[in-house]
């Protein structure tokens, strides 16, 4: 246990240069205190005690403002960083040294039975504000920007954003026709949902105009 902790510790350190130094981490960063009181959680929620788990891993989110359920995996070295409004669902698994930024969710589609959430590869970046939902797997050392939304199967080493989710990059290398977008530079899904709805309307007023001229 504590050669775990002390691996989570080090991780933070390596990847967050606001981090100072081993005690200000283990005192001070949620996310760290989140995934510490997880890992009981995991351990009753395995050994049927889910009723206890469930309470433990609800007590740790009041404290912290982060959501993970006691049936979630989560791997070592995992940094969850300014993780208010994080949500990592029941069968969601995260894989060592992953980067979740705030408000980000590892969620489920509807209420199917199983498998529903997302798994993640070792050092997958998921950016502030993304969705990930579905039972699927996010490959290794991919990257998720802020705000997008990810419904398919992501394979290792691409870069996706935009509301669905599209590859922009795989491998370093831009992918065919894709934009040249980052975590920063995303589609307003607002807009793109007002569009969408314009390009109906215009072809809804056609069809009526022409069923109007018959």
């Amino acid at each position: 246990m504590f050669g775990r902790l002390s691996y989570d510790i080090k991780a933070i350190l390596q990847r967050d240069p606001a981090a100072r130094n081993g005690l200000e981490v283990f005192l001070l960063y949620p996310g760290l205190h989140a995934v510490m009181w997880h890992r009981p959680a995991h351990w009753l929620y395995k050994r049927n005690m889910k009723f206890l788990a469930r309470w433990l891993s609800q007590f740790a989110c009041f404290l912290t403002g982060i959501e993970i359920h006691p049936g979630a995996v989560i791997g070592k070295g995992v940094f969850i960083d300014h993780g208010v409004g994080v949500v990592i669902g029941e069968t969601a698994e995260v894989g060592d040294n992953c980067t979740i930024y705030q408000g980000a969710t590892l969620g489920g589609t509807g209420k199917e039975t199983g498998k529903r959430h997302p798994t993640l590869k070792e050092h997958v970046m998921v950016g502030a504000g993304a969705k990930i939902l579905g039972p699927f797997t996010v490959g290794a050392y991919s990257k998720i920007a802020a705000n997008a939304v990810v419904l398919n199967e992501v394979g290792e080493h691409c870069t996706c954003v935009g509301v669905p989710a599209r590859v922009v990059k795989q491998h370093g290398v831009r992918v065919t026709d894709a934009e040249e977008l980052d975590q920063i530079r995303v589609p307003d899904p607002v807009s793109t949902e007002l569009c969408r709805l314009s390009v109906k309307l215009e072809r809804l007023e056609k069809m009526l105009e022409e069923k109007t001229g018959e």
